[in-house]
Order: C-alpha cells, then sequence, then structure tokens
C-alpha cells in the first residue's frame, strides 16, 4: 500500500503481511534482539521504505554495513537465491534490486562530510554529561555560560571554552560573589575532562560552519528521501561522546522544527542505534530530558526508533511510546535472561495462536515477533514475521564507491573548511594582548620620567665651577666623616624634628622685629 511500509510475514507458520503506517510512523519505534539475529537488516529495509516514501532519514552505522544502501544488491550476491525464494514466500511481488540517495556524514571528516556543532548550541547539560562532570563542576559550566552571554564572548569551539575557564578561574573571586562558591580545583577538574574529550576526538565536533538541520531533510528530484548515515565505527571506542551528540541531535530537531500535530508521513525518522548508551549510567535529570522530548517531537513530525539488544535497555517511561516495535530472537540461558524474556512478552498484545514467550525465544534469524499500530493508534496483535529482504546491498560499500558518493553529494563542500571566526578564544587573547602592552608602556613611562627625574637632580647638584683635579682623588677621612655628619643633620632638619627648630627660629626673628 502507498501508505504503508511493507515489512514481512506470509508463510504457513507466519500471520498476516506486516507493514508500518506512515501516518503512525512518527509514534516512534523498537527494534530489539540480540547479536546476530537481524536487526541491521530491519534496520536497512526500514530506511529504504522511509526513503522510498518521500520521508529523510538519519541513521548511525555502528558496524560499518549501512552505507550498502548507496548501492543496489545483485544477482551475483551469495544470498540472491533465497532473497528471492523468501520474496516469494511473503508475497513480495515487487522486490527488486535498487539503490537510494544516500549522504555520509562523519564527525571526524575522514568517511563522510564532516559534522559539527558549537559549544554554546550543545549547552552545559549535555556537555556536563558527555565529561561526566559532578554537580558541582556543572554548576561551573553554567557559571562560564552566563558569562559567555553577559561580556558577549561565544563559545565556538573548545579552545573558546578552555580560555572562558581559564578567565573564571582567574576572577573567581568576584564571580563567588555573584552566582556562588568558584573554586580552583573545580575548574581544574573541568580543564582536565576537556583534555580528555579532545583525546577522545572530541575537538572535531566543535566548530564551524554548523550543521544545519535542514540538510539533513531533504529529498532527492525524484521525491525520494535521502538517507544519511553517520560513520559510527570510530566514534564508538568513544561512547559517550556518540550518545550525547545523538542525543544533542535529537534536542536540536526538537527546538527547531515547528509543531505540524499528526501529518500523513514523517517529515523525517531517526534510528537511535545502541541505545543503551543513551542511558547507561545516565543522571535522572538526562533521562527525564530524553523522555520529554521522545514525548513532544511527535508533534514536530520526527519519528525516533531505538535500536538495541534487549527492551530492557530502554526505560520503562520511554519504552511506553515506542509503539511500532519488531521484536528479533532473545536468549534466555539463565534465570535473569528468562526474566527479561518474560518482561519483553507482556509488552505486546498477545495472539492466541501462540505464545509470545516461545516466539520471542525461537524465532530464527531474519524473523521476528512484530506489533505496529493501527487504527487509531492502538498496537497491533504480536504476529511471528519473515523479514523482507533488502533492495540495496548487503554489507558495505568499498571505499572508492563511498567516495563518488560523498562527491556527489548536493552539499559537497560546504563542511568540508573549518572556519575560526573570533570568538571567546580571540576576544580574550586580545585583552590579555591588550593589558599586557598597557602595562609595558605604564612601566616604559614609569621609568622615562625616574631617568628625568635623575638627570634633573643630577643638574641641580652641578655648581657650573670647574672640578680641580683634586676632586678625582680619595677624600680624607674628616671629610668623609663631615660629610655624612651633614648628612645626618639635613636628614633630621627634613623631619619633623628640624621643622620644630625651624620653626621656633623664625618665631623668635618675628618676636625680635
Amino acid at each position: 500500500m502507498k501508505n504503508n511500509i511493507f515489512i514481512g510475514g506470509g508463510g504457513p507458520d507466519y500471520g498476516e503481511k506486516q507493514g508500518l503506517r506512515l501516518d503512525y510512523a512518527n509514534r516512534h519505534g523498537l527494534i530489539a534482539g540480540a547479536t546476530g539475529t537481524g536487526k541491521t537488516v530491519t534496520l536497512q529495509i526500514l530506511a529504504e521504505g522511509f526513503s522510498a516514501a518521500g520521508v529523510p532519514v538519519f541513521l548511525s552505522d555502528v558496524k560499518g554495513d549501512l552505507s550498502g544502501l548507496a548501492e543496489a544488491g545483485n544477482a551475483d550476491f551469495k544470498l540472491h537465491e533465497a532473497f528471492a525464494s523468501r520474496a516469494a514466500t511473503i508475497g513480495f511481488t515487487d522486490y527488486r534490486y535498487e539503490a537510494f540517495p544516500v549522504t555520509f556524514w562523519d564527525l571526524f571528516g575522514q568517511q563522510g562530510h564532516p559534522v559539527r556543532t558549537t559549544v554554546a548550541e550543545m549547552g552545559p547539560l549535555l556537555l556536563s554529561r558527555l565529561m561526566n562532570l559532578t554537580e558541582a563542576q556543572e554548576g561551573i559550566m553554567n557559571i562560564a555560560f552566563r558569562v559567555s552571554d553577559e561580556e558577549g564572548m561565544p563559545l565556538l569551539d573548545l579552545k573558546d571554552l578552555q580560555a572562558l575557564l581559564v578567565w573564571v578561574g582567574e576572577n573567581r573571586d568576584s564571580l563567588s560573589l555573584r552566582y556562588g562558591n568558584v573554586s580552583p580545583q573545580s575548574v581544574g577538574a573541568i580543564q582536565r575532562q576537556l583534555m580528555v574529550l579532545e583525546n577522545q576526538g572530541g575537538a572535531a565536533l566543535f566548530g564551524e560552519p554548523a550543521l544545519d538541520l535542514a540538510d539533513l531533510m531533504q529529498s532527492d528530484p525524484d521525491g525520494r528521501g535521502r538517507i544519511n548515515i553517520l560513520a559510527s565505527d570510530k566514534l564508538m571506542s568513544a561512547p559517550r561522546l556518540y550518545a550525547t551528540f545523538l542525543l544533542w541531535l535529537l534536542s536540536e530537531l526538537f527546538e527547531t522544527l515547528p509543531e505540524v500535530g499528526d501529518p500523513d508521513k514523517p517529515k523525517l525518522v531517526f534510528f537511535f542505534d545502541e541505545a543503551h548508551l543513551l542511558f547507561d549510567d545516565a543522571p535522572k535529570a538526562l533521562v527525564d530530558k530524553v523522555e520529554q522530548v521522545a514525548r513532544l517531537i511527535r508533534s514536530k513530525g520526527v519519528g525516533v526508533y531505538f535500536i538495541t539488544q534487549n527492551p530492557d535497555d530502554v526505560p520503562q517511561d520511554i519504552l511506553g511510546q515506542l509503539g511500532n516495535r519488531v521484536q528479533h530472537a532473545l536468549r534466555a540461558f539463565t534465570a535473569r535472561d528468562r526474566k527479561a524474556l518474560n518482561r519483553a512478552a507482556e509488552t505486546y498484545r498477545p495472539n492466541s495462536r501462540f505464545s509470545t514467550v516461545d516466539a520471542i525465544r525461537d524465532v530464527g534469524v531474519g524473523e521476528a515477533v512484530t506489533s505496529m499500530l493501527e487504527k487509531k493508534g492502538a498496537p497491533g496483535i504480536v504476529e511471528r514475521t519473515l523479514i523482507r529482504p533488502p533492495s540495496s546491498k548487503l554489507g558495505p560499500i568499498d571505499p572508492a564507491q563511498r567516495k563518488r558518493v560523498i562527491a556527489a553529494s548536493p552539499i559537497a563542500g560546504k563542511y568540508e573548511t573549518l572556519i575560526d571566526r573570533r570568538s571567546a578564544y580571540e576576544i580574550l587573547k586580545s585583552r590579555a594582548e591588550a593589558a599586557a602592552q598597557e602595562a609595558q608602556t605604564a612601566e616604559d613611562q614609569s621609568e622615562e620620567q625616574s631617568t628625568a627625574e635623575r638627570e634633573f637632580n643630577a643638574g641641580r647638584r652641578y655648581s657650573g665651577k670647574r672640578v680641580s683635579r683634586s676632586s678625582s682623588r680619595d677624600e680624607g677621612f674628616g671629610t668623609q666623616f663631615g660629610k655624612a655628619i651633614s648628612g645626618a643633620v639635613i636628614k633630621e632638619m627634613k623631619g619633623t624634628t628640624g621643622r620644630r627648630i625651624v620653626r621656633g627660629i623664625l618665631g623668635g626673628l618675628f618676636k625680635g622685629r
């Protein structure tokens, strides 16, 4: 159907065909299952379906396999016969191989267009989460952002934040009176965490030109939505950076996009792979923020789909908002696994034909237990489903093909050149240079004044008489002693006692007259 993304189904041991309704696609979803059960293929066929329906997609490629979306599958592939057989079994009559419009992104700018944001856009809450700061350190981060706004010092990249934190530390006494205690120890701890972030490659994330969200929501001239693929295989070595970036992107979409209510199809679909990284050791305030965004962003026309191994990886309040579900096999070798399996089964609307627990445990690779939203947003009855084969290439494309796709992208050249405009670092540097120049000028003036005074005093002491040759010889002891006594008397006369004597003498003279 035109308003439906075909997922699979069919066959004697399976239920009716399963499809994802586009008008309910913004009500979010879940793709779960153990490693090797077919989650990546399910993600791939959903991305294909949304693109074909004219819906842009953003997804992260954790394993490097999803780049195959940019290239059509072919009959030489070893699974060609299996794919064709499965397509016939599930009634996928218009199955064919085709490529899809893809835009590659990479935080490090190696496997795609560079993707950046600014420190100011990331904000103190997410930065504190990214660096695992304490509550006190997060408070100082908030002070730094407030100072940035009040002093007109934009925070664009990490060196801006590092320079501003130095300034905060130097002015901690005055800032503590206004905002609360600013300890040098906390400032130092934040600086060390910034160094760790920089060593992990985080510096590449911050700077300009920053990502324009409109570039994620493009369609090709033929009407198909572009599939934005973030290269995440290297990014996964810094899992906190990966999770924080995706959460920032989700938050930016939420804050930027206008309200559209319940559209006929989403404006963008966002796939969050390895979703457990978002919630591992996350503070309650952050989880609450994710829940709020997930609850409200659907009205902006954005569908969010979490991909993870176990539904328990997602907090219950968020899990309850994920209406469209594809559950691949869960292994139950331990008592803990069996409890997780039972909890997963309880979240589905039961089917009288089979046990949901047994189905989740027994489905094979490429099979799943599915439940899609139906009329009025009600969850559909759980069904065992054969997932349809992908039309694009299964597996990664070669590096040369990736380069060709990047070069042909409609945004080629827009983000490749880094811009370093005047911001907090440059402002503070110019202030420091101006202060140093002012201090040097004052020091030079003081030295010139001292030299002039010495020359003036030397000029007053010069009598104008010719100096006899004997003056260059050593003076006798008596002369030296006399000068010392004279100097002492003059010094005393200049003091308080001297002034009293002078006043007495002058007073006597005036009285004598």
